[in-house]
């Protein structure tokens, strides 16, 4: 097995932590550097190479990356709408993703999109969608700007305003 990387070892140490004493874990005191900014995070969680659980945020809500890691993995792991919550028997089988975003930034059309390079956040009005780059299954732009309307209860045929972000994918 490969070393996990230092966000996916903290996302999978706040899940056990989380799912043992049902409260969070405290924010490590040797965090790295580059955990003590500020940022959007993703953590997604996968069993035998299907989705488990995956819960984000595009901004930052909280004064750390540590903390969005700690807060988003038991999310993902307790809270996402479309599965049941992780139970403590599943940690050893899950694979653990972490990626943090850059700013979005606004842009006037899809062809300023790569479905590869950058994510994607779909707004009109109060409803948004968000799709991450690079994800197994979707290969065009066409495809991700879909999946971020359907996420947001947006018709494929209405405008949208469109932002773009880059992550960095830890595993």
């Amino acid at each position: 097995m490969t070393k996990e990387s230092a966000p996916v070892t903290l996302a999978r140490q706040s899940l056990e932590f989380y799912l043992a004493r049902r409260e969070p874990m405290p924010l490590p005191v040797d965090l790295p550097e580059e955990l003590k900014e500020r940022s959007g995070v993703f953590v997604s969680l996968k069993k035998n190479g299907q989705l488990r659980g995956c819960i984000g945020t595009f901004a930052a809500t909280q004064p750390t990356i540590g903390e969005e890691i700690i807060h988003n993995a038991i999310s993902a792991g307790t809270a996402d709408p479309r599965f049941g919550a992780v139970k403590p028997e599943e940690l050893p089988g899950l694979t653990i993703s972490v990626d943090i975003l850059s700013a979005a930034e606004k842009i006037d059309s899809i062809a300023e999109l790569d479905a590869q390079q950058y994510g994607v956040i779909v707004r009109r009005g109060r409803r948004s969608g968000l799709l991450l780059p690079a994800l197994e299954g979707v290969d065009s732009v066409a495809e991700q700007v879909s999946i971020a309307k359907q996420k947001a209860g947006i018709a494929q045929d209405e405008e949208v305003e469109l932002f773009r972000f880059r992550v960095v994918r830890y595993t």
